[in-house]
């Protein structure tokens, strides 16, 4: 699956993009705000394997790569992610991460923009949630730009840097981002 926005593409994750995810999912010094970083390439290999879609079986996560529109060598520049939050409630919640070297440039927003039409025009979703660290200005800054509402902050959540610290939830309801919506 592919879904084209202005300045990026997102792709549907496959087996010729493993190598990037593990060398992007395996590299601690790229998760400064996470409790704790898988650093087995088999493990991350079968985690976003367990995510390829299986016929007659409806998807409970999706990851895409996120690539520059106009970029010949079709290099990857981050990834937005996908899973199912509470299956009845029809929420899902996001994740998404963007290499330092072109953070900054609006593609971690317009992916996640791009995630959120997807997650409200083709799987129905009535809510999508997102959790930063509480330190993690940027990602906080990022869900607050795409509409999402900061809800809650749940007081010292994480185990982060041998110290307690909090955790921020946002969320944005299928009519809040319609009413967002360009």
């Amino acid at each position: 699956m592919e879904i084209i926005g202005q300045q990026i593409r997102i792709t549907s994750l496959n087996e010729q993009d493993m190598d990037f995810i593990c060398e992007l999912e395996c590299d601690a010094s790229f998760w400064t705000y996470e409790e704790s970083v898988e650093t087995k390439v088999e493990n991350v290999k079968e985690k976003y394997r367990s995510h390829f879609p299986v016929e007659g079986e409806t998807p409970y996560a999706y990851d895409f790569v996120i690539r520059r529109l106009n970029d010949a060598s079709e290099t990857p520049v981050g990834i937005v992610q996908m899973w199912s939050y509470v299956d009845f409630r029809r929420s899902w919640e996001l994740g998404f991460a963007v290499l330092p070297e072109y953070s900054g440039k609006g593609h971690g927003s317009e992916a996640t923009r791009l995630l959120l039409q997807f997650a409200f025009d083709e799987l129905k979703a009535h809510k999508v949630v997102g959790m930063c660290n509480a330190e993690n200005v940027r990602s906080a800054a990022l869900m607050q730009h795409v509409a999402m509402t900061r809800e809650a902050i749940f007081k010292e959540e994480l185990r982060w840097q041998d110290k307690w610290t909090d955790q921020y939830f946002f969320s944005i309801l299928d009519r809040e981002f319609k009413r967002h919506e360009v």
